[in-house]
């Protein structure tokens, strides 16, 4: 680029254009780069301390150069003040306070002036440059794009865009699949970000979004809203499966995402390195949708627990094996499809579960209530779990089951109630040698059982509860869908997935409306050292007024 200091007019418009149109950017950012350029490297000839100005015209080329300065009765400072009388030659009428204009005379600037200048334009045009680019992909996350691939560094790959680049992490590209220098490649834009370095355009070809959207290109329905895709999850390059719905009944939505002989989906497995594809029909009804999910396996029952969040699912022995898949893939892919925790067990061991479940609850109720086993295993049989079920319980809901009448439900409530309370006797005994303070006792939904639990947590003041966000109080244990690699040997044991610890009293089941009474309850003493110091001041007015009176 010529220098744009020494350049005449038409040159100095030449290469505006000519910047311009390279870096698809408006001329007039490339011209006030070139005068930002000529103000630095003026003030370098005049004078830093000088508010040097220049002006470009953009159609003529023509190049003004001034310098601004107030005027005032005593010059200070000579560099940006004149007096009244000098003002007088440079523009008459001039008073204290008006700044005026004092035109200097081009100069020619030497190579090391020329160079900063070029530098100044060269910041600005990339800024700028990089601002477009930003402005362009902004918008555009969550869009399918096409580009060359650029390189290969440290595993992620940069691809050309056009007008940028985006780049491919490690973590997100299919595995096994070889990136070559100089062949076009489609990938999912998961978002866009300014950086100091230009906008960072990340790109996925693991996303399962990236799978839907090819779906959409090559699935007619899909890009027109007739079949949607209720849900996806992929194992990228191994396997995948999708939740399709069709909103018109004429239409079958696995049908036309499979296509005459499989093409459509066939498009789309080739696209993503040969992945498996299952096309499932989506359904409102959970278990139904479970049950479409474990496909190809049969499935035998499926028991919902809404309090845990947990799903059972029961099928046959045979089926054990291709309900999980090869290391857990077909439950795990259904886990995160449904967005449900799914275990998977045979028939006998879910007989086997039942009846431990059947004997533990049975010898609880025996021993708590004090009644022999037949009494105890009606109940349980009748759906109580829990003692405070039985203590309260409708009187009438109790004397209805057969054999009961209503003085035997009267005993047992009483019975109950009496259990419940020697429980929470013992837990508070517990909670007071962990040193657990009193005050924790006063705050709504704690039982003593749920301080024991803060006590062995080391929360054992107020403050320590006050500090706990509510997530940290309540959120529940997640697990890993239980899996199992054969039929031969016995289940794996569940882990629990890093970060899903879940809160201190995550096993109780407490609301997230519940967690936050609680944690704002315990922070409720931090303000109470407030409120005397705010009712000092008009007690103190009123004694102020009291003594004028007197």
């Amino acid at each position: 680029m010529a220098s744009p200091i020494s350049a005449n007019r038409a040159e100095l418009l030449a290469i505006a254009n000519s910047v311009a149109n390279e870096k698809m950017i408006d001329k007039s950012i490339v011209i006030e780069a070139m005068e930002e350029a000529i103000q630095k490297s003026a003030r370098n000839r005049y004078g830093a301390e000088n508010d040097i100005r220049a002006k470009l015209d953009p159609n003529t080329g023509d190049l003004r150069l001034w310098r601004v300065v107030e005027v005032v009765e005593e010059v200070e400072d000579y560099f940006k003040q004149v007096s009244v009388e000098q003002a007088q030659k440079l523009q008459a009428g001039a008073v204290v306070g008006d700044y005026i204009v004092d035109p200097l005379p081009p100069v020619d600037l030497g190579r090391i002036d020329a160079q900063s200048a070029k530098q100044v334009i060269f910041q600005k045009v990339r800024d700028a440059e990089r601002e477009r680019q930003y402005e362009e992909f902004k918008d555009r996350a969550g869009e399918i794009i096409t580009g060359v691939i650029k390189s290969v560094e440290f595993g992620h790959v940069i691809v050309n865009l056009g007008r940028a680049e985006g780049i491919i992490r490690r973590d997100q590209q299919i595995p096994r699949e070889v990136a070559r220098v100089g062949e076009r490649i489609r990938a999912w834009i998961s978002k866009v970000e300014r950086s100091n370095r230009g906008p960072q355009i990340f790109l996925s070809r693991a996303h399962p979004e990236f799978m839907k959207k090819l779906f959409a290109q090559e699935v007619p329905e899909i890009y027109d809203g007739i079949i949607e895709i209720k849900a996806a999850a992929r194992d990228p390059g191994s396997r995948a499966k999708i939740g399709v719905i069709s909103h018109d009944s004429s239409i079958d939505p696995v049908g036309a995402c499979v296509g005459m002989k499989g093409s459509r989906v066939q498009a789309v497995v080739q696209e993503l390195q040969g992945e498996k594809i299952d096309i499932i029909p989506w359904s409102e009804d959970t278990a139904t949708f479970i049950v479409n999910a474990l496909q190809p396996a049969t499935v035998s029952r499926v028991v919902l627990d809404e309090e845990e969040g947990r799903i059972e699912v029961v099928v046959p022995d045979d089926q054990l094996s291709l309900a999980i898949g090869r290391r857990g893939q077909n439950v795990r892919l259904a886990s995160q499809l449904t967005d449900s925790q799914i275990d998977i067990m045979t028939e006998a061991e879910s007989s086997e579960k039942r009846q431990k479940e059947f004997a533990e609850r049975s010898k609880m109720f025996e021993e708590e209530l004090d009644v022999d086993e037949t009494l105890s295993q009606l109940l349980v049989a009748e759906g109580f779990t829990e003692l405070d079920e039985v203590a309260y319980v409708e009187r009438d809901e109790l004397a209805g089951i057969e054999g009961f009448d209503e003085e035997l439900a009267e005993e047992l409530q009483s019975r109950a109630i009496e259990a419940l309370e020697r429980r929470e006797a013992t837990y508070r005994e517990a909670r007071r040698e962990l040193g657990v303070e009193d005050a924790l006792a006063e705050i709504p939904h704690l039982t003593e059982e749920m301080l024991v639990v803060l006590g062995k947590g080391g929360i054992k003041t107020l403050d320590d509860l006050a500090d706990l966000a509510t997530d940290e109080l309540i959120a529940k244990k997640r697990e890993a869908p239980r899996r199992r690699g054969n039929t031969d040997g016995p289940p794996l044991k569940r882990n629990v997935r890093e970060g899903d610890k879940g809160g201190v009293l995550g096993e109780f089941g407490l609301s997230e409306e519940q967690g936050n009474e609680i944690i704002m309850a315990a922070r409720a003493h931090w303000f109470e050292d407030e409120e005397p110091a705010e009712a000092a001041v008009p007690a103190a007015e009123e004694a102020a007024d009291a003594e004028s009176s007197q």
